[in-house]
């Protein structure tokens, strides 16, 4: 006999699959509809939990339409992944220690993007140019 939780996804998959859904849908999404996109098999509740605390975080923008929500992400999946590098520097004591084993791990084709980067001219909002 299988075990309910056995056939459950993890929690960072979930999370993972939701995002993908709005990503891909390029428009804010109801609960409902992030719900068929991921084929329903799962408990309304537990959508709108994710939803919901996803916004919280601020990795989700969410506006009222009707008596619901609709959800967008705030970011693409490489600014959320900038936003979470971000936020380890932040928190790190020792920041140049942990960017410099960062840059030494890269590959070279790695290391060269990050140096044309580095070396790229920067428009006012701190996008490269």
């Amino acid at each position: 006999m299988t075990d309910a939780k056995d056939s459950r996804r993890p929690q960072g998959e979930l999370v993972a699959d939701v995002l993908a859904v709005l990503w891909a849908a390029r428009e804010p999404l109801t609960v409902g509809q992030v719900n068929d996109a991921l084929d329903g098999d799962l408990a309304r509740t537990t959508v709108t939990t994710i939803l919901t605390r996803l916004h919280e975080r601020g990795t989700l923008a969410r506006h009222r339409v009707g008596r619901g929500f609709v959800y967008a992400p705030v970011h693409d999946a490489p600014g959320l992944a900038a936003g979470r590098m971000h936020r380890e520097l932040r928190s790190e004591p020792h920041r140049d220690l942990v960017l410099e084993r960062f840059v030494s791990t890269l590959s070279e084709d790695d290391e060269e993007v990050l140096r044309r980067l580095l070396l790229a001219p920067q428009d006012p909002d701190g996008d490269a140019r």
